[in-house]
């Protein structure tokens, strides 16, 4: 699931805060704004990953709200290539196309802008966010992806809870961590 070299992967993982029984007891959070204020290691993500996508004449990068808004900008500005973001429901201004997933706790659901991709037939897109666990929130987005006209080619993620993480994803994968 991913290909970065181990000591690059070491120095992403220790950047990363872990805050116990956030946001209920029993959660290990994964706090990325420690990594994202460590300009150096934060350039040095993007730069790979803009390596790693450069050559897959990607249309669109699509970030999952909130933290898939950080890291799909970044990159897509890398690409110089256009930024499309998925939001909660009632947050998006414009016509949208909406998608419900299941949560631990009950239901919840997500939105895309309708001309999200401005109309281009099949545009090919990366899926961004920073954390997959067990992947409801991805399929979402990937349904989300398929009705605005887009075709989802890989979904990206900084972090995999490979434990949680059981049901794959009907897309190529790819994660920085698994952990």
């Amino acid at each position: 699931m991913n290909d970065f070299q181990p000591d690059f992967k070491v120095r992403i993982l220790n950047s990363i805060r872990v805050i116990k029984d956030f946001p209920k007891k029993g959660i290990l959070f994964r706090d990325i704004t420690t990594l994202l204020n460590n300009a150096a290691l934060f350039y040095d993500l993007i730069s790979e990953l803009k390596i790693r996508y450069k050559t897959q004449n990607l249309d669109f990068i699509v970030g999952i709200e909130s933290r898939g808004f950080i890291l799909g900008t970044a990159l897509a500005y890398a690409l110089e290539i256009g930024f499309v973001p998925i939001r909660k429901k009632g947050k998006l201004p414009y016509k949208t196309f909406q998608a419900s997933y299941s949560l631990e706790y009950g239901q919840d659901c997500i939105e895309i802008h309708q001309d999200a991709f401005l109309n281009k037939p099949n545009a090919k897109v990366l899926l961004v966010d920073d954390l997959i666990a067990t992947g409801g929130t991805a399929r979402a987005a990937c349904e989300l992806i398929k009705k605005a006209g887009g075709e989802c080619v890989e979904a990206m993620f900084l972090l995999c809870l490979s434990e949680l993480y059981q049901e794959k994803l009907d897309v190529k994968t790819f994660s920085v961590l698994e952990i």
